[in-house]
């Protein structure tokens, strides 16, 4: 028993120092940074929140209270913030897991203080709970939190920053969860804010869990080509730093390196290899400023200084001095052609503008005049926050949707278009005239027949360039037309015709009720939600509202098999009743189908039972593949990082883990993901598809066949090839065992001389 005691008193001893040695850094960084020194109000928070999670630990087997602290440490160092936020963030789990109230928080720190701790507490109420679509509730509390104090949001994101430092702990379920939801949505928040260094990392922790063996590949490739870079960086920065030292400019010239995630991505959308991306390195010119108010020119001289020595790519500049991104972003981007043959981006900007550009919003109030504690001026934000605040007002009925249209929200890639009256507007990029009419006026978007844009007239689809003068045409008579939604690209005019066309089905969906009501009247029954939810499921409709709005525009009219589907009558018939049966050579494929993946009979299939353990993998096999759904928007076979999704009928989808339907599931129903992994032995054969292109020549074909099939005995399941000018592109579907099969066969191919791009694409 001694032992025992001893024992635990060494640990306790050991957690002290633990805990102690991260505030005493905490204050350090604190007290050295440029705020008011409230170190009393900071310690006080801190002995509160310690003795509130007292004896609580976090699932790697540390306190809890080493939680918060770190929170708080993100906050300070990382993000510059000050004494409240740093209360607050220390303070920022104590309301939600113990009996303390906010009423408590604002009587010994203040209102303020207790204002974000509240605010925090109610969108992590349920950020890891069990509910379907929790997580975009709690987005859609986090944003209406955010506009009352922006400083929520910002400890929100310290907060995720640091479960995302701490993920290994989590079950792997967890992590794919967590993972999606930080990319899909707290990266492009903390990219909308400027956060641009916690932004990558959360980026590349993301990339880390979903994908580790990709990640662990261009980490390797990366510490392989340093040297390289090292060099390349060392000859192109040697003329720049003798010109700059001339002018007596007192600056500092950094690198910057490609973030794993940055590269992956470019990879993906660009169908390339790691040796084929040239912007790796960019190069960083940092300034301090003779005069702070001339610093925009001073960016130019520099600019015209270097573009002496090095010539400058002509439609590369990228001038965000006078024209700043929406989230303060200010740099001037110039593209030089080095010595070595090779384009590199040089971004040139003041020591304000870095801090800026690293720290986001939260280093605005560092360069306040005269104040040296944080402030509540937020204008900067006040624009994109009311464009939210719209969005809310009205909000999706589906989490799904509601989190696209957010997300559109948090695009920073940004044109500027000018109105009549030469005043500027900015707008995302790929925003139609449409998007326009809708940013001025709900009114004028809902009643624009077209517009004129550089006083030439155009279509409402017409798509807007930066510089662009607009001028929108409307008409009493124009009504808001369901094809709009497909063209418009920003959340705002989608949410407004998405409310408009909701008002007017509103009323079809009335008629739709009162026909059903009628026709189950006759039939002698009544409506309940059992009876419309198999309508549904005979006519293939997933919600009610579109049933019901199928009936009011009479695109569905009951009838007797209607009847006989409610009866149980049709189960017999069902399975023939497909039209496809009555033709003959359909008939007969489809039988001879049967084997193939995620093609099996409802019967078949793995239904998620009580007992189902989700933080167990799930491992497909040969024998069991055919219980799983395997949707086409992405083709998982095996080799490819997978995860399953259990849908509304408790069936297992499987989906790669860098689909894009997967990444919204992730962020809007994480509750329901489950690992999954392959253990198959090389003897089922899947479909892929790989896309070549090249010039052509004679026998360019034969080689091709001869690589796939004579060399390594791969089975061409269709191949279509097509010539233009002596430039050719095709597809081949392959029948192959996994994903290093099609990798062997695209190496293979690149051998093959004349053939300039080979790529999986299915």
């Amino acid at each position: 028993m001694d032992d025992q005691n001893l024992k635990e008193l060494e640990r306790e001893q050991a957690d002290n120092k633990l805990i102690n040695d991260a505030f005493q850094h905490l204050i350090d960084t604190y007290v050295a940074s440029r705020h008011r020194k409230k170190v009393d109000i900071v310690t006080k928070a801190f002995n509160f929140a310690r003795q509130a999670h007292k004896g609580v630990r976090r699932l790697s087997g540390e306190p809890y209270i080493m939680h918060p602290i770190a929170v708080a440490q993100i906050a300070c160092e990382e993000m510059g913030l000050g004494s409240t936020s740093i209360c607050a963030a220390l303070l920022h789990d104590v309301v939600e897991d113990t009996d303390y109230t906010v009423e408590d928080i604002t009587n010994i720190f203040g209102a303020k203080i207790a204002q974000i701790v509240d605010g925090l507490t109610k969108i992590s109420g349920g950020i890891f709970g069990d509910k379907a679509s929790a997580q975009a509730e709690n987005f859609k509390k986090l944003l209406l939190t955010m506009s009352d104090d922006i400083r929520v949001i910002l400890i929100k994101i310290c907060d995720r920053l640091h479960n995302m430092r701490t993920l290994a702990s989590q079950p792997a379920n967890k992590q794919y969860k967590i993972a999606g939801e930080t990319l899909y949505i707290y990266a492009p928040l903390a990219n909308r804010l400027g956060l641009n260094k916690i932004k990558t990392e959360l980026e590349n922790l993301s990339f880390k869990y979903d994908h580790p063996q990709e990640y662990a590949n261009i980490e390797h490739k990366l510490a392989d080509t340093e040297a390289q870079r090292d060099n390349l960086f060392a000859q192109f920065t040697a003329p720049i730093r003798e010109e700059l030292d001339k002018l007596g400019v007192k600056y500092k010239i950094k690198a910057r390196v490609k973030s794993p995630y940055s590269i992956w991505n470019k990879m993906q959308n660009k169908h390339v290899s790691f040796d084929e991306i040239y912007d790796i390195l960019a190069v960083r010119i940092i300034f301090t400023p003779k005069e702070r108010a001339n610093e925009v020119n001073e960016c130019f001289n520099i600019y015209v200084a270097i573009s002496k020595i090095y010539k400058s790519h002509p439609d590369r500049l990228r001038d965000w001095l006078n024209h700043p991104k929406a989230n303060g972003y200010q740099a001037l981007h110039v593209t030089l052609m080095s010595k070595q043959g090779r384009w590199i981006e040089v971004q040139i900007r003041s020591d304000r503008m870095d801090e800026v550009a690293e720290q986001g919003f939260a280093a605005h109030w560092k360069y306040k005049e005269g104040e040296k504690e944080y402030t509540e001026d937020e204008n900067e934000l006040n624009d994109w926050l009311g464009t939210n605040k719209e969005t809310l007002a009205d909000p999706q009925p589906d989490a799904m949707d509601f989190l696209d249209a957010i997300k559109l929200n948090l695009f920073a890639s940004e044109i500027f278009v000018f109105t009549p009256k030469g005043e500027i507007k900015t707008m995302p990029a790929d925003c139609t005239a449409l998007d326009f009419a809708f940013q001025i006026h709900t009114f004028l978007g809902s009643h624009c027949i077209g517009a004129k844009v550089n006083h030439k007239l155009v279509p409402l689809s017409h798509k807007l360039q930066s510089g662009d003068q607009v001028e929108i045409l409307t008409s009493k008579s124009q009504h808001v037309q369901p094809a709009w939604i497909n063209f418009v690209s920003t959340a705002k005019a989608k949410s407004k015709i998405q409310a408009i066309l909701r008002r007017d089905n509103r009323e079809i969906q009335k008629k739709g009720e009162e026909v059903l009501s009628e026709w189950l009247q006759k039939n002698a029954m009544e409506t309940t939600t059992s009876i419309v939810d198999k309508l549904c499921d005979f006519h293939n409709i997933q919600k009610h509202e579109n049933f019901f709005l199928a009936l009011g525009n009479h695109t569905i009219i009951l009838g007797e098999k209607d009847l006989d589907e409610l009866q149980g009558k049709n189960k017999k018939e069902k399975q023939s009743s497909s039209w496809r049966n009555y033709i003959p050579f359909l008939g007969s494929k489809s039988k001879e189908k049967k084997p193939e993946i995620g093609t099996v009979k409802k019967e078949e299939l793995f239904i998620v039972g009580k007992d189902f353990n989700k933080k167990k993998p799930l491992i497909i096999t040969e024998e069991n593949i055919n219980q799983f759904i395997f949707p086409t928007c992405c083709h998982a076979i095996p080799g490819d990082d997978i995860m399953g999704f259990i849908d509304n009928k408790n069936r297992i989808e499987i989906h790669k883990r860098a689909c894009q339907i997967a990444a919204k599931l992730k962020s809007s129903y994480g509750n329901r993901i489950v690992d999954a992994k392959w253990d198959m032995h090389k003897q089922l054969l899947f479909d892929a598809t790989i896309e070549i292109q090249g010039i052509d020549r004679k026998g360019m074909l034969l080689d091709v066949s001869k690589v796939i099939s004579d060399q390594l005995g791969v089975n061409i399941h269709k191949l279509t090839i097509s010539s233009d000018n002596g430039i050719f592109d095709g597809t081949i579907e392959l029948r192959v065992h996994d994903r290093d099969e099609v990798k062997k066969v695209t190496d293979m191919l690149k051998n093959i001389e004349d053939l300039q791009d080979v790529q999986r694409i299915l």
